[in-house]
């Protein structure tokens, strides 16, 4: 089978089928000074498939869109910001499904063909009746994507969206997404809502291990600050408006190009952020290894903190890969900025520091371990840490 995949225009927009709109309600405080409630809707029912946190503390909506998942074919997912609408206890439970029954009747659905999404402050009830009141006014349109993802945003600074088209033998399908997320990002999902939709035809049995497979290499490849949310999610709906059904590696691929974007985004636009970050650890004696040392570089507050002075120190880099109590001969251990060697069998290389410098002050840069005690690797994407940070998290 040919192919031809290229980026294009319209976010969850972007696939035939879907539609979005915006609009205020004043979640969270009762002023109406922006979007704050997003709704994605498919003219025909979805197959869907979704993961959410880990967390052992799940938000309402989570416990909610997880029944309505079971209950088969999806319609539409309802998202707001400025409320978590977790740890609101039996509440906080039954406000998900007025949102989610209050989005169905506004659309002529079944609630449990509705999914919700929250993303806010954690304990604060859910003021429903704003959201239920907006609803019915609230216009669907194929241009909406970036409405829909703007109204989403917390801390972020930009909206996040990204669409590519697969063109095949059999025809043209889309892939395209919406996320946010800038704070409390760990792997295992983050505190971040993320929509995919796809005109594909995909059977909901391959949808969830297709995404599942993509998560597990997009978004659970990132950390901010090491913390994870209760509200985490990530949905994937597929209409099958295009009438192409994929090889699965196929769309894979295309779902691929769209996960690991959003994730990319969400790092780079990281509460008080400046540098992105890309650690590898490879030479690993299991996946397990790779993945441990990797993550505790990247969470490692000391080392963020060299990082967002421009300081390329690798002591703290390897002390960090020795406290994650993986497999390791000291001895035997490379780390490199960039192509630059910063330590050769586990002592500083004769590259120049200030050649080390540069690199740790740019904007972006890579840090490679290699362990040279086995054939695993793993990549995280992560950043440094700021006063800038801090003041965005001190509260309100």
């Amino acid at each position: 089978m040919t192919k031809k995949i290229k980026k294009v225009k319209g976010g969850v927009c972007a696939a035939a089928g879907f539609s979005a709109g915006a609009t205020g309600c004043g979640i969270k405080n009762g002023e109406i000074t922006r979007d704050d409630l997003a709704l994605v809707s498919s003219a025909a029912p979805c197959a869907a498939a979704a993961t959410f946190t880990t967390n052992q503390v799940k938000a309402a909506p989570v416990r909610v869109s997880a029944e309505h998942l079971r209950s088969g074919k999806i319609r539409a997912v309802v998202l707001n910001s400025g409320n978590a609408n977790a740890c609101t206890g039996p509440q906080g439970l039954d406000d998900a499904r007025q949102m989610a029954a209050h989005t169905a009747s506004a659309l002529s659905l079944d609630a449990k063909q509705v999914l919700v999404c929250s993303t806010g402050r954690i304990g604060v009830s859910l003021p429903v009746e704003r959201i239920a009141a907006k609803l019915p006014a609230l216009k669907l349109t194929r241009s909406a994507g970036t409405a829909a993802a703007k109204a989403i945003m917390t801390s972020d600074t930009f909206p996040k969206e990204v669409a590519w088209e697969v063109e095949t033998d059999a025809g043209k399908f889309r892939v395209g997404g919406m996320a946010k997320g800038a704070g409390m990002i760990d792997p295992n999902m983050a505190t971040m809502l993320c929509v995919v939709t796809t005109d594909a035809v995909v059977a909901a049995p391959a949808l969830r291990k297709i995404l599942r497979a993509s998560v597990e290499d997009s978004f659970n490849r990132i950390t901010i600050d090491g913390d994870m949310s209760t509200n985490d999610t990530v949905i994937l709906l597929a209409n099958g408006a295009s009438g192409v059904a994929p090889d699965p590696d196929l769309f894979r691929e295309a779902l691929d190009l769209v996960t690991k974007a959003l994730a990319r985004m969400i790092v780079e636009d990281g509460e008080g952020v400046s540098r992105f970050v890309e650690v590898e650890v490879r030479g690993a004696a299991s996946r397990s290894d790779a993945r441990k040392a990797s993550e505790a570089i990247a969470n490692s507050t000391l080392v963020k903190c060299a990082w967002a002075g421009g300081d390329p120190n690798w002591g703290r880099i390897l002390d960090a890969v020795g406290y994650s109590g993986v497999k390791m001969k000291e001895a035997s251990t490379d780390i490199y900025y960039d192509a630059l060697e910063a330590v050769i069998n586990g002592v500083a290389a004769p590259t120049p520091f200030p050649k080390l410098r540069e690199i740790a002050a740019r904007k972006a840069f890579r840090v490679t371990v290699d362990l040279r005690i086995g054939k695993f690797s793993h990549t995280v994407w992560t950043t440094d840490l700021t006063e800038e940070y801090v003041r965005l998290n001190l509260g309100e």
